[in-house]
């Protein structure tokens, strides 16, 4: 069984960074087909906030995720800040007090992180936002026994890939209508990027 450490959370925040600077302008341009054009941009700055918060040595993973949590919604604008930001409070909440975050503990946290997003972001999965790889890929994870670097990653990409077909009816994309199909989302695929980054953390530390 393996089990992430804080060391193990840092390693994942440095990888979504890497891959939110790398992916900046293609956020970017998601985001100009069906929002306000700003989410590679605020992603890549508020990661990059991130790495520079948690760049010191921390007891458990929770102490890390809330760090992480709380630059998020300080740093990154837009409804990214707030939407991550919770996911990452309601995170770091379900796992206090623990020295490291087994299977079991990371699938009920991220169902706690899913409920402060539609909590906060006032919406359910199926409106072509994050919730799109956020809830179906938590609810796959509960079918699984153990961290699966592939399985998450395959699971999350898919799901970022089927919102293409997804009418907006939430947020910025939703004045589109019917025109916001055949477009990604782009929230989703940040959270594609987020999951594929925890994914390659896995591979490192089985």
């Amino acid at each position: 069984m393996m089990e992430l450490t804080a060391d193990h959370i840092k390693t994942w925040m440095k990888k979504a960074d890497k891959k939110f600077q790398d992916k900046k302008e293609y956020l970017t341009e998601l985001d100009q087909a069906v929002g306000d054009g700003d989410h590679g941009v605020n992603m890549a700055r508020g990661f990059s906030e991130v790495i520079k918060k948690i760049d010191q040595d921390y007891e458990t993973p929770s102490d890390v995720l809330k760090d992480v949590a709380m630059t998020l919604m300080s740093k990154v604008g837009g409804a990214a800040g707030p939407l991550y930001g919770t996911a990452f409070l309601k995170l770091s909440t379900q796992v206090k007090g623990k020295d490291v975050i087994d299977f079991s503990n990371f699938v009920e946290s991220l169902n706690a992180g899913v409920e402060g997003i539609k909590q906060r972001g006032k919406a359910e999965s199926g409106e072509k936002t994050l919730l799109d790889v956020w809830v179906p890929l938590t609810e796959s994870l509960k079918e699984q026994s153990d961290f699966d670097s592939q399985s998450l990653k395959d699971i999350s990409e898919s799901l970022m890939n089927k919102t293409k077909d997804i009418k907006a009816t939430k947020g910025r994309a939703s004045y589109l209508g019917d025109r916001s199909i055949g477009h990604l989302d782009p929230g989703s695929v940040s959270s594609f990027y987020l999951f594929e980054a925890l994914a390659e953390t896995i591979e490192g530390g089985q």
